[in-house]
């Protein structure tokens, strides 16, 4: 809710509020129960989501809707794992958070092993000549995800320059010149969309002549803000848009008549909360082992689309799709 993924916070709690406020008119739970909206901020930092965490355990909640980061949400999980909460995170896509196969750990977002192999392949495909750059963040989940592309691109035989700068960075300038030596045409760059937006920034003034693609961070209008122009034609990668689905009309329209967005994750937190309550409806219990069973059990319909939680707790409906901002707009790029 504070630092330089604020953005993403604010999306995951008006979509846990807008389901909220839907579930507490349906009925749906047992008893006619009501949900109570608690919001927590890690600040992306892990030490502060591990705060989090603790004090979300003594306050008993039943659902964390969270974390964002993956760095946050690991060590969370494993808080939640043992004080038997259910997390359903929207946005923490590195493969680790599930792997571990914690009982009451999920995911509605795709995992960076799948984005990373839908990046890779689009620069393989669409840039066979040219002089390709892998850079990360040393985050988590940037690193993670530059890491897969960049062994994915290898595996098929192209070579690849392989960069990293410190997340909160703002001077590239060195970086840039540094490409631009190695006669980069194409750079895959896995980190966060305020010092993205700033490399493209300072890749124009230097007429740095490459493409840029990223992972799914740059799903927001701050993004936008920051560029300018200059972010016209940036590639990356990020799971289907549900709010032209009509499973999400009715849920898009609250939101806009609330004077709350649908981009990003938004609709994957107000996913995350319909698919925890209708489980707790299907197995009429709050219980959290209950409860992660029957996310388990079958299929659930959400505004994103069915859901299907397999056993390590990954979506396995999820995947990627490859967008590029335009004008201002996001537009999903529709063929190879």
């Amino acid at each position: 809710m504070t630092g330089s993924s604020a953005a993403f916070g604010a999306q995951m709690r008006d979509g846990a509020a807008a389901a909220v406020e839907v579930l507490n008119v349906s009925g749906l739970l047992p008893d006619n129960a009501k949900v109570v909206l608690s919001v927590a901020d890690d600040a992306c930092d892990p030490r502060q989501a591990v705060a989090v965490a603790n004090k979300l355990t003594t306050e008993r909640v039943l659902l964390v809707v969270g974390h964002f980061c993956s760095s946050s949400s690991i060590p969370a999980s494993d808080i939640y794992a043992e004080a038997g909460i259910v997390q359903v995170s929207p946005g923490s896509s590195t493969p680790q958070l599930t792997d571990r196969g914690l009982e009451t750990v999920f995911r509605i977002c795709g995992r960076d092993d799948q984005q990373g192999t839908v990046a890779a392949e689009y620069i393989h495909m669409n840039y066979p000549n040219e002089n390709i750059a892998v850079l990360d963040d040393k985050s988590t989940a940037g690193k993670g995800i530059a890491d897969v592309v960049e062994a994915r691109l290898h595996r098929f035989g192209r070579q690849v320059t392989r960069q990293s700068y410190v997340a909160g960075e703002k001077d590239f300038r060195a970086l840039v010149s540094r490409m631009k030596k190695d006669r980069v045409r194409v750079a895959y760059i896995g980190g966060y969309h305020t010092e993205i937006g700033l490399f493209l920034r300072q890749a124009s003034e230097a007429k740095a002549d490459f493409r840029v693609m990223a992972n799914d961070p740059l799903m927001t209008s701050e993004f936008w803000a920051i560029t300018g122009s200059t972010g016209n034609d940036t590639l990356f990668t990020f799971m289907p848009d549900p709010a032209g689905n009509a499973n999400a009309a009715g849920a898009v329209a609250g939101l806009k008549a609330s004077s709350r967005s649908a981009e990003g994750y938004t609709l994957y937190a107000y996913a995350a909360v319909q698919a925890w309550a209708e489980a707790v409806y299907r197995s009429g219990s709050f219980d959290p082992a209950r409860v992660a069973s029957a996310l388990r059990s079958r299929p659930i319909d959400t505004v994103v689309g069915p859901v299907r939680f397999d056993k390590k707790g990954d979506n396995s409906a999820s995947g990627f799709l490859v967008y590029r901002w335009r004008n201002g707009h996001v537009e999903r790029v529709t063929r190879y």
